[in-house]
């Protein structure tokens, strides 16, 4: 099993920067597709970015492309999504997860972080 722990959320002015890390122990996690999702208030979770074990296949969403960026330390068990340009609709919270294949979509993984918080505001 892998247990992903998301870190690095809070508040943010729009325009800024945040960057995120999901971390987890053990060997399997080197083995794993890594995503990010997000979730806002009252809506349903979408994908934002992954990336492969490999770090050869990245993807993301269309509405993020070119603001964010995925990228992996194997050696650390960490993956990282730096954040900028931050809009307030960026707002939700942030939840990285572990799966098989490089996919934005949230049924494709297995193992989920508890998510971190990303409030974009003036």
């Amino acid at each position: 099993q892998v247990h992903p722990v998301e870190s690095g959320g809070g508040l943010v002015q729009p325009g800024g920067s945040l960057r995120l890390s999901c971390a987890a122990a053990g060997f399997a996690f080197k083995r794993y597709v890594i995503g990010w999702f997000r979730q806002a208030p009252g809506k349903e979770r979408e994908g934002v970015s992954c990336i492969s074990a490999s770090l050869l296949s990245t993807d993301y969403a269309a509405s993020v492309k070119g603001r964010f960026t995925i990228s992996r330390d194997n050696a650390k068990n960490t993956v990282y999504l730096q954040m900028n340009s931050l809009k307030p609709e960026d707002t939700a919270v942030y939840y990285c997860a572990a799966g098989p294949l490089v996919s934005l979509w949230p049924d494709e993984y297995k193992y989920w972080g508890q998510g971190t918080h990303v409030t974009v505001s003036a």
